[in-house]
């Protein structure tokens, strides 16, 4: 089974490229909801990042408080560095896991997981292929204020990832998302025809 990552930075269309794919039929795996099961109530990682934060950054169910916890790393990049050095790991496992059972369930020649820090974590080389979303840096901005952020919060998350550009630089293949949907889903369709034997 060929493992591609599918990375790119914040607001770049990850998530529709990756939904795109699903609705084709190709397994995928998201680190983002991986990382949510990470922080769970009772996990380790969850009791290490209160150790870490204080356990103010915990719910009243004793899951990590992602909201609580965003302005605390997005404005310390060692902050930020310590709690991708408990979350990282741990996601990275679930990850390989989840390939796992794509190949005994058998039936797919590739598998996708998006890895929005691939490049950063130094893990792309896990991977047989790399595929990067990439859209300007003002829809970047755009697109993140759309989801409700301030212009200094949206800044603050661009500014904490490596950019877009350099991520597609370092790609296998490069999806573009600055035009619209069904321009999109055509880059997504042949993407696949690339990757599939």
């Amino acid at each position: 089974m060929l493992k591609v990552a599918l990375t790119g930075g914040i607001a770049t269309g990850k998530s529709y490229v990756l939904a795109r794919l699903r609705l084709r039929g190709v397994p995928c795996l998201d680190a983002d909801e991986l990382a949510h099961g990470v922080m769970a109530e009772g996990t380790e990682a969850s009791q290490a990042i209160a150790a870490r934060f204080g356990p103010e950054v915990l719910d009243s169910t004793g899951a990590v408080d992602r909201r609580t916890l965003a302005p605390l790393v997005f404005s310390d990049a060692a902050a930020r560095r310590d709690l991708e050095a408990i979350v990282h790991p741990a996601v990275y496992r679930a990850i390989e896991a989840g390939f796992r059972a794509f190949e005994l369930i058998g039936g797919s020649p590739v598998a996708v997981a998006a890895v929005p820090l691939l490049y950063e974590t130094g893990r792309d080389g896990d991977f047989a292929r790399v595929v990067a979303t990439m859209c300007d840096p003002e829809v970047q901005l755009a697109r993140l204020q759309q989801r409700g952020l301030s212009e200094i919060e949206a800044r603050q998350r661009l500014a904490a990832q490596m950019p877009a550009a350099e991520k597609a630089a370092r790609a296998d293949h490069v999806i573009r998302t600055d035009g619209g949907f069904e321009e999109t889903d055509r880059r997504v369709d042949h993407l696949i025809r690339l990757l599939l034997p």
